[in-house]
């Protein structure tokens, strides 16, 4: 991606030198194991419910440090400030060729653990975004891990298509997809809840794609490609088998490896909000 020189996003806090005071999100016993699975596979709706849990939990208070970022972890963190700044232009214009006002979300760099106004969370979570604060929360060593256990290219699109999926969430939730999401889910059984889960991460992930498509610009040659290799390793069926060798299907909450791919690129070859109705093909 053609980023260096570029505009960067005064949106973003970086907390990489800080320690994360008050109770940490994984405590002792069963509790804190629920609310770092929640983190780790409930989407947005795990960061909402782990709150609850956490006032349960018997996490230790910890003093809060703060060291120098080095020359190297400053440059760092340049790429997704830049990637940042990109989607509030991008979805910007968006907004406004739709009649809408959009507003900016926030973005927080983190390492190890973080506290959110969705409560604590901890690096084991990825990237994830937080509508009690619209921010969206990252820490940069996630992307080693993508590369290192799930097989993702290396690349820095792959971490601009995270960055464009997280900041689709935050499309969601000014849209009121999200709360609409939440609404539906009342009542259903955990495998439908969990089918509605599906289709916002889905729609996310074609949020993205409509953001590249209109990023054409500053993309290389190998970026889609970057993208695509990224969605295939967080598909739900590509995680499964690789932490326990076998898949669940109705334990989904984020889409196949093929359905994340599908949706990001409807989104890049349309480049149309208005064909992203992911719910439209629930059973």
């Amino acid at each position: 991606m053609k980023w260096i020189g570029r505009r960067q996003s005064d949106n973003v806090e970086d907390r990489r030198g800080m320690s994360s005071g008050g109770k940490t999100i994984v405590g002792g016993g069963i509790i804190g194991i629920i609310i770092l699975l929640l983190n780790v596979f409930g989407g947005e709706n795990g960061q909402m419910l782990a709150p609850i849990l956490e006032q349960m939990n018997q996490g230790q208070s910890a003093p809060t440090e703060q060291r120098e970022l080095s020359v190297e972890e400053k440059k760092l963190a340049e790429f997704p400030k830049t990637v940042f700044a990109d989607t509030e232009d991008i979805w910007g214009q968006i907004f406004s060729e739709n009649n809408m006002t959009y507003k900016n979300p926030g973005m927080v760099l983190f390492t190890g653990a973080v506290e959110t106004a969705c409560g604590g969370a901890s690096s084991a979570s990825g990237p994830f975004y937080c509508p009690g604060d619209q921010k969206v929360y990252m820490d940069l060593d996630f992307f080693n891990e993508l590369q290192t256990k799930f097989g993702a290219k290396g690349g820095d699109f792959a971490v601009a298509y995270v960055i464009a999926h997280e900041v689709g969430h935050h499309v969601q939730n000014l849209l009121g997809t999200s709360n609409k999401m939440r609404e539906m889910q009342g009542g259903k059984s955990e495998t439908e809840a969990n089918k509605l889960s599906v289709a916002l991460e889905l729609q996310a992930d074609f949020y993205a794609g409509v953001w590249a498509k209109y990023n054409q610009e500053n993309l290389d040659i190998d970026d889609i490609d970057e993208a695509l290799s990224a969605a295939q390793a967080v598909g739900d069926d590509a995680i499964q088998s690789k932490m326990q060798g076998h898949i669940v299907p109705e334990s989904f909450t984020h889409g196949t490896s093929e359905q994340r791919k599908f949706w990001f690129m409807k989104g890049y070859k349309t480049g149309d909000i208005k064909q992203g109705d992911t719910f439209a093909g629930l059973e």
